[in-house]
Order: structure tokens, then C-alpha cells, then sequence
């Protein structure tokens, strides 16, 4: 069989018979192959908010909040996934905190060593949506944006002329000189010692933003300081100082990644890797995951019959009772009881090699703080800690005893120091129209009332408690770091210090992430390299129903209702009175280690 003017591939089949056929084919020729459109998919991630640390609850119809571990599961997979090209990261404002943008960080650059390209496409570019960014193969912003990349600012709130106004009288007692927690309510400015501390954080962290900026993006440390002290710029000044690589509106990122002429068509995945919530609730097996649901069961956290190991994490404000979703004004609590019951859990399923405590805490209650080492030191489990964003005062507290610490290098620790007080609200009481009669026995009976001040002798006698608290938490600590206590002791005194600066004088171990601390956990616990295990996920998020109507120990809904409208109205007046729950904090425990200050930079 001939086809003429046409060329043809000729294929002769041997048949039973002897004879030979012969079939013309259409071959494809040479530019027709070049031509031939070609495909690449890029995963679509957004990164934008807080991302807590821990298990988030989801809603009917999907994560109301993305929580770190998902986002690191995201891009994980994009790591992982040979149908990808590469990823876009559009970010949209975050507000993490050091540690998670270290964990971020990394997530990217796991992607690029598995020959896939990142792009940052930076909608909103402040410091911490740079940092993230520039971690990326390319950044991209539209023309239209703003680089607000400014260095570093401490800002710190005095009210002492607030109380003066009202006649409240602060009376606060601490040990250690750098443990400032009470300043902003008995001074109107820092002490030396706490500005001298504050200044060393700044220097460490404004030292860390600029080897990330140099390191990632080829500029010399002198280039990146010189960018910074001229900031804002608008995208097209950026580009020119080599902060970002091109401006260009998302729409045009395919065109921007292949080549103006390329064919190669450009299929972006929105939303890549992003669960969705099955709710199909029809029939009997729906109408038990709902059930499920509503309980705070989360079936995809079902384990298996393999070793596990136990993570545990310890977020929010230390104190006595169940942990809630916020307290007066929003702030986490991280309750003991909850605590403890997760360490038991962990201790007696005989499935948990080991355990990995992630912290994200700046401290609370000493007494707290003590069960919750104590529950971890009888587990009977290797125990390995994770710092996060925070990991201070009673933070620290329970992670000291640890078989080993890993902190990332902006994680805030240390401030081993105690602090206890109160605040004598009589003048205020005097000024609305209340008067206050009182008997009394007892030459310290009025130790912890709130109408007055400390007597002489109650100020000796809570004195000489806090210095027993402090002594306590100090010996421990030495122990734990295996550290000669006169040493110990002098890097304790409340001082605050960053996880790269901890690491310097052997307050942790190592600087890492949270994976790489579950890897050391699975080495501890004698899991072989080759044997998968499984992440038993503890506590379990607070449930739907439990968001709904609340819990026994939790704040009322009406509560809840004041923090959402204020942090609607003005996030500033917001964060500001949720410092302010260091006054509720005083009125339920008498001795706290607390994390003096929160540095968050914009």
C-alpha cells in the first residue's frame, strides 16, 4: 500500500504466512515535535496570618485557620510531588512569629532541593513577608505594592501614670534583675537593665534578618543595611536594589515563568494540597462523623498499630486548671490539668517511643509550671523539646528537663526568674464610693489582699518566697542542663535571649525545627531508620461544641464575643489590653514566671 506525497515511516509485520506488509505511517517531523505545546503545573499556595502552633479544629466546610503543621504538610507534598513544576507562594500578610518564619523558611528550601522552582508573589511586603519571600528562587511584586522593610522597633507600653490616675497602687516584688514583667506597671520607662537586654535581642534578630536577606539574595551585608536604613521603597526602586526580581501582576506569572515566547502552557493548581472537610453527612456513617465532629474527633489523626511518637504542644499563658481558647482579652491559656492528662496519655500507650514537647509559651503560673515538669519527668518516655516562637520563664521551665532542647534561632527563652505582686485597688474603690471596713489576725493576714500594699512584714515574707521559688527553678535548671548551679545562676536573674544566643551558653542543645526534633525523638526511641511511624497528635483541639457552649473552666461566650469585636475595631487596642491579663494572672496565682515582654516585628 503507497500514499503518495506524503513521507512515511515504513514498518514491515512478518506474517505467519511469509509474506510482508507493509503500512505507511505520518511521521511527525522535526518543527512540528518543536512546536508541539508542552505543560508545567505550579502549585498555588497562600501563606497569610498567624498559624498557630497545634491541631486547629475544623469547621463544617473546611480549616476556619490554617494551623503551621498544615501549611508544612502543603508544602511537604509539594516537595514530594513529581507532577509539579514548581510552587507559587502568594503571601498575603503574615504575622508569625521568629520560629515559625525559620520553620517556613525551610519548608521553601526543602522544595528547591527537590529541583523545584519557588516564585514569591508578595501582595503585602512587610518585614516578615519579605523574609519568608526571600527564601524563594524568584520575588514578584505588582507594581503597585510597597517593600515596607524597616529594620526593628521595641516599643514598649508604661502604666504607671494610668494607675496614679485611678489610684491603683501596683506593688510587685521580683528576683533577678533582669526580669522586668512588672516594669510596665510600676515605672514609666525601662529600667537600665532591661533596655540593656532589650538591646541585645534587637541586635541578634536585626544580625539575623540581614544574613537571611544577604545569604538569599547575593548582597553583601553593607548593601542590605544601607536597603534597609532607606526603606519603604515602591516595587520598581526594590527591583533596582535587587530586593525583589520583577514586577508583574499575578495574572502574568505563567508568562513571567516560561518566557514571554514560550508555548509552554502554564497550569496553576489553586488552593494546592488544601483539604477540604468531607462533609457528607448523609447516612448512618455520616451522621457518625458528625457526631465525631461535634465531639472533637478528628478522624484523619486516627493511629494505627506501629510505634508513635507523642507530640505534646504546650501553647499559650501557664496555668492552674484546663486550657482554654482565650482568656480576658484573647490570649491563650495553657492549662495544667489539660497538660498533664496529655503527658499520661503519652506515658501509658506503650505504642509512644518517645515524646517531643513543642512550646509556644511565655510562662505563668510557678506552680503550673512545676506539675507540668514534674508530669514530664516521671513519664518514663525520652523526651525531646521543640521551642517556638516563645519558649520563656515557665516556658522554659518545663522544657529544662528535656534529654535534649532544640530551639530555632529567633525562638525568645531563658528568663529563668520569678515575679509576684499585686495591685491595691482602695484609692479606686475611694474615688467611685466604696468604702472597705476590716478585721484582721494575723500580722501577714493582708498578704494577698487587693485593697492595700505590702506591710513590712509581708513584704519580708513574700520576699523570701519568691527567692525560694526562684531558688527552686534555678537548682532544677542546673540540673537539667547538667550545669554547675553558680553558672546557671548567672545566666539566669529573668534575662530574656534569643535561641541562637541560648545555644552560645548551653540553655539548648541545638538549633532546629520541629521535624528535625521528631527525627532526633525517633533516634532516642529506638525506631529504626527504615520503620515508619506514626505522630500521636495530643491535646486534642478544642471541639466545635466546646466552641459553641464553652467548657467549665473556659471563658463565657460573651467574653469570647468582647475579644473578636475588639480585635475588629483596632487590632493595636487589642493587643494592648490583652498585656493586661498580666493583672488577672496576678489575681489567681501568687508566684509567676512570666515572659516580661513580646517582640513582634511588622
Amino acid at each position: 500500500m503507497f500514499l503518495p506525497f506524503m513521507k512515511c515511516r515504513w514498518i514491515s509485520f512478518a506474517l505467519v504466512l511469509g509474506c510482508s506488509l507493509c503500512l505507511c505511517v505520518p511521521a511527525t517531523s522535526a518543527a512540528e515535535e518543536e512546536s508541539k505545546p508542552t505543560r508545567e503545573n505550579w502549585g498555588h499556595i497562600i501563606i497569610k496570618g498567624a498559624y498557630p502552633e497545634g491541631p486547629q479544629m475544623p469547621g463544617l466546610f473546611g480549616d476556619v485557620t490554617e494551623s503551621l503543621s498544615k501549611a508544612m504538610t502543603r508544602l511537604d507534598k509539594a516537595a514530594e510531588d513529581k507532577s509539579l513544576t514548581g510552587v507559587i507562594l502568594h503571601l498575603k500578610g503574615t504575622s508569625v512569629g521568629w520560629a515559625k518564619l525559620n520553620e517556613l523558611r525551610t519548608a521553601i528550601m526543602k522544595v528547591r532541593k527537590n529541583n523545584k522552582k519557588v516564585y514569591a508573589w508578595i501582595e503585602s511586603g512587610m518585614t516578615k513577608d519579605y523574609l519568608i519571600a526571600s527564601a524563594c528562587d524568584k520575588i514578584v511584586m505588582p507594581e503597585s505594592a510597597t517593600l515596607i522593610l524597616l529594620g526593628l522597633r521595641a516599643e514598649v507600653s508604661f502604666y504607671k501614670n494610668l494607675f496614679d490616675m485611678l489610684d491603683v497602687k501596683p506593688d510587685i516584688l521580683r528576683v533577678g534583675e533582669y526580669k522586668s514583667a512588672a516594669e510596665p506597671y510600676t515605672r514609666t520607662e525601662m529600667s537600665e537593665p532591661f533596655r540593656k537586654e532589650m538591646s541585645a535581642i534587637l541586635d541578634d534578630y536585626f544580625r539575623q534578618i540581614i544574613e537571611m536577606i544577604s545569604k538569599s539574595r547575593g548582597l553583601s551585608a553593607q548593601q542590605v543595611e544601607s536597603a534597609i536604613n532607606g526603606g519603604p521603597y515602591m516595587a520598581v526602586d526594590a527591583k533596582k536594589l535587587g530586593l525583589i526580581d520583577d514586577t508583574a501582576y499575578e495574572d502574568q506569572l505563567p508568562k513571567l515563568i516560561t518566557g514571554a515566547n514560550s508555548k509552554t502552557e502554564v497550569r496553576i493548581i489553586k488552593r494546592y494540597a488544601k483539604k477540604r472537610l468531607d462533609n457528607d453527612f448523609s447516612g448512618i456513617a455520616g451522621l457518625i462523623k458528625l457526631m465525631d465532629l461535634f465531639a472533637g474527633i478528628d478522624s484523619t489523626q486516627r493511629v494505627g498499630s506501629g510505634p508513635r511518637i507523642a507530640v505534646i504542644y504546650a501553647t499559650g499563658a501557664i496555668m492552674s486548671g484546663s486550657s482554654s481558647q482565650g482568656s480576658l482579652f484573647g490570649a491563650n491559656v495553657l492549662g495544667s490539668d489539660t497538660f498533664i492528662k496529655a503527658v499520661h496519655k503519652a506515658a501509658k500507650d506503650e505504642k509512644v517511643k518517645a515524646i517531643v514537647l513543642r512550646v509556644d509559651s511565655p510562662g505563668g503560673s510557678a506552680l503550673a509550671s512545676d506539675l507540668m515538669w514534674r508530669a514530664l519527668e516521671k513519664s518514663g518516655k525520652p523526651v525531646v523539646v521543640s521551642m517556638g516562637d516563645v519558649a520563656a520563664s515557665g516556658g522554659y521551665y518545663i522544657s529544662m528537663g528535656a534529654d535534649r532542647i532544640f530551639a530555632e534561632p529567633g525562638t525568645l527563652t531563658g528568663s529563668i526568674g520569678v515575679v509576684g505582686g499585686k495591685l491595691a485597688i482602695e484609692g479606686l474603690f475611694k474615688k467611685i464610693g466604696i468604702t472597705t471596713s476590716v478585721i484582721s489576725r494575723g500580722n501577714n493576714s493582708g498578704t494577698f489582699s487587693p485593697m492595700t500594699g505590702f506591710s513590712e512584714s509581708e513584704r519580708v515574707a513574700v520576699t523570701n518566697l519568691l527567692k525560694s521559688v526562684y531558688k527552686q527553678f534555678t537548682e532544677k535548671a542546673a540540673e537539667g542542663r547538667k550545669m554547675d548551679y553558680a553558672a546557671l545562676e548567672k545566666l539566669a536573674r529573668g534575662r530574656v535571649y534569643t535561641g541562637s544566643m541560648a545555644l552560645k551558653i548551653g540553655l539548648v542543645d541545638q538549633l532546629g525545627t520541629l521535624e528535625e526534633a521528631i527525627e532526633y525523638a525517633r533516634e532516642l526511641g529506638k525506631i529504626p531508620k527504615d520503620q515508619k511511624f506514626e505522630k500521636l497528635i495530643l491535646p486534642r483541639p478544642t471541639s466545635p461544641f466546646e466552641q459553641l457552649f464553652g467548657t467549665a473552666d473556659a471563658q463565657s461566650r460573651q467574653t469570647q464575643d468582647l475579644s473578636k469585636m475588639l480585635n475588629l475595631l483596632s487590632p493595636e487596642l487589642s493587643e494592648q489590653l490583652k498585656k493586661l491579663d498580666l493583672v488577672n494572672l496576678l489575681s489567681r496565682e501568687k508566684t509567676l514566671t512570666l515572659m516580661p515582654f513580646e517582640v513582634r516585628v511588622k
